[in-house]
C-alpha cells in the first residue's frame, strides 16, 4: 500500500493546518522527547560514568549468608532472640520470640582489604578488588511489592517515576535506534512490584524502561506485515506524526508526542534489534566467562546482552533476577538448597559482566550497581521444620558498586553484632539513590518535575551523598 505525498497533504488540510502542523510537532519532539537520541536537561557538573547497568536481585538475598558473617550469631545459635531486640519492631512474619540463626555456609576474606565472602559467591570473591562493599544500606518499607518500588522510585506507592526514567529526562539517551532504558527479567515468577520498578510515573511515558524479551523474539513484530515495505511503513508512521501534531496543539497533552516518539522508535528498532539479538555471534571465550547460552532463558544471557545494549548507547540497563525470597517453606525457598541455586544462576554472570567491561574499557564510564529490596533477619522463620528460612529485614543489607567514580577495594559499614541493624556509616535508599545521580553528573536535589502543584524529585527531601563511596 502506497500513500502518495498529494493525499496525505489534502487529508491535513482537511483536517486543519497542514502547513503549522509539521512544525508543531518538531518541536515538540524537541522539547519532551529526549529518551531516543535527544539531549535531556543535561548534567549539573561533569560526570564520573555515563551510564549505568543496575542488577536487582528481587525478593531480597540473604546478607547474613553472603556478605556479612557473624561469629555472635554462630556463638548463640538456636537461642530465643533477645526481647530487646524486638521491642516495638515489626516484622512481615515473624511471631512470638523466634529463635537465632547463624549462616550454615562459611565464610573467607579476599582482597587487598580482605573483605568477607561467603562460599556461595567464589566469582564474586575474585573480583573483590574491582567493587565496593557497603553493608549499612537501609530501607522504610518490609514487603517485597512496595520495597521494591521505593528501591526503583524512592518511594513505595506506584506512581513516581523510577531511577531510569529520571536519567532519561536528565541526561537523555546516546542511541536513536534502541530505547535508552531497558529492563531484562529473569528467575522464577514472584509475586512483586512488577512493572512498576521501571514506570516513568508522571513522567511523559517515552521516558519509561522498555522490558525486552528473554525468550524468543527480543521485540515482537520487528518485520513489517507482508505487503508493506520499509518507505510505505515510514510514509504511514509521518502521517501518524503530523496528525498527532494537530490534536496535541488541540488539546496539549504531552501523551500525545510520547505516543508518535514510540512509533518511530518501533520503526528504527526494526533495523537495530536483529543484529542486538544474536548473542550466537559473540566469541566462545565470552561464552564460557559469562555462563550464557544463546536461546537460553537466563541471567548470564541478560548480562551479555546488557554490555551489547551498554555499547550501542543505552543509559539505564536494569536486570531484574526474581526468585531470592527465602522463607524456608520448601526446597525451592530455603537457605540449604533455593539460596545456592539463586548464587549458582547469578554469581559467575555477575562478576564476567564487571570483568567483561573492564577488559574493553567500558568500566571507565559505566557504573555497575548489585544489590536487592532490603535484607533477611538474623533470626530464623519457622514455616517447615526441615527447611530454614529467614524472614524481611528492612534495617540492614548490603549492596555493591563497581567502575569509575567508584572506590574500589573496600567494605563500608558495619552492623550490630547478630546482623539486625546498622551501628556505622548508615546509608539510606535516598543516599544511595542520590550518590548514584552525582556519579551520572546529577545534583539529585536539582533534578525536578513539576506534579500536581509542588516539585518532585528522585529522593523527595531527603538524600545525602555516601562520600566513602566516592573516588
Amino acid at each position: 500500500m502506497n500513500l502518495p505525498t498529494t493525499d496525505r497533504r489534502e487529508l491535513l488540510a482537511a483536517a486543519a493546518g497542514a502547513a503549522l502542523t509539521a512544525t508543531a510537532g518538531a518541536a515538540l519532539s524537541r522539547r519532551l522527547l529526549p529518551a531516543s537520541g535527544r539531549t535531556g536537561q543535561g548534567p549539573h557538573h561533569a560526570p564520573r560514568v555515563k551510564r549505568i547497568v543496575q542488577l536487582f536481585m528481587a525478593g531480597a538475598p540473604s546478607q547474613l549468608d553472603l556478605f556479612d558473617d557473624k561469629p555472635e550469631l554462630r556463638r548463640y545459635d538456636g537461642q530465643p532472640v533477645p526481647e530487646s531486640l524486638l521491642e516495638g519492631q515489626r516484622f512481615a512474619f515473624l511471631k512470638g520470640r523466634p529463635h537465632l540463626l547463624a549462616s550454615p555456609y562459611s565464610f573467607r576474606r579476599y582482597g587487598e582489604h580482605g573483605a568477607e565472602i561467603s562460599e556461595l559467591l567464589p566469582h564474586t570473591a575474585g573480583i573483590v578488588d574491582k567493587i565496593a562493599l557497603i553493608k549499612s544500606v537501609y530501607t522504610n518499607p518490609f514487603n517485597h511489592g512496595p520495597a521494591q518500588i521505593f528501591a526503583n522510585t524512592g518511594h513505595h506507592i506506584v506512581g513516581r517515576p523510577s531511577l531510569g526514567s529520571w536519567l532519561l529526562y536528565g541526561l537523555g539517551s546516546d542511541t536513536t535506534d534502541l530505547p535508552g532504558y531497558c529492563v531484562l527479567v529473569s528467575g522464577k515468577i514472584d509475586p512483586g512490584a512488577g512493572s512498576a520498578c521501571w514506570s516513568s510515573g508522571f513522567l511523559p511515558s517515552t521516558y519509561g524502561g522498555v522490558e525486552l524479551r528473554t525468550r524468543g523474539d527480543l521485540v515482537p513484530c520487528v518485520s513489517d506485515p507482508q505487503g508493506i515495505d520499509r518507505a510505505a511503513r515510514e510514509r504511514g508512521i509521518d502521517l501518524l506524526a503530523d496528525l498527532n501534531a494537530e490534536r496535541h496543539r488541540v488539546v496539549g497533552d504531552p501523551e500525545i508526542a510520547a505516543r508518535t516518539e514510540a512509533y518511530r522508535l518501533a520503526f528504527r528498532m526494526q533495523g537495530s534489534v536483529p543484529e542486538l539479538a544474536r548473542l550466537g555471534d559473540e566469541p566462545e571465550h565470552i561464552h564460557e566467562l559469562y555462563g550464557s547460552q544463546p536461546g537460553k532463558r537466563s541471567f548470564a544471557n541478560n548480562c551479555l546482552m546488557a554490555r551489547r545494549l551498554l555499547e550501542r548507547g543505552a543509559r539505564h540497563v536494569q536486570l531484574i533476577h526474581r526468585g531470592w525470597d527465602h522463607h524456608g517453606s520448601n526446597k525451592s525457598d530455603d537457605l540449604m538448597h533455593g539460596l545456592p541455586n539463586m548464587c549458582r544462576q547469578t554469581d559467575q554472570a555477575a562478576a564476567a559482566l564487571v570483568l567483561d567491561l573492564e577488559q574493553r574499557g567500558m568500566l571507565e564510564d559505566t557504573l555497575v550497581v548489585w544489590g536487592g529490596e532490603f535484607g533477611r533477619t538474623p533470626m530464623r522463620e519457622v514455616r517447615n521444620q526441615e527447611h530454614l528460612g529467614r524472614d524481611h529485614n528492612p534495617r540492614a543489607f548490603t549492596m555493591w558498586f563497581a567502575g569509575r567514580g567508584i572506590k574500589v577495594g573496600q567494605t563500608i559499614g558495619r552492623t550490630d553484632d547478630l546482623g539486625y541493624t546498622v551501628v556505622e556509616d548508615r546509608a539510606h535508599l535516598h543516599d544511595i539513590h542520590a550518590t548514584i545521580l552525582n556519579l551520572l553528573g546529577i545534583d539529585h536535589e536539582q533534578l525536578t518535575h513539576r506534579f500536581q502543584g509542588r516539585e518532585y524529585r528522585l529522593t523527595d527531601v531527603h538524600g545525602r551523598l555516601v562520600e566513602k563511596l566516592l573516588a
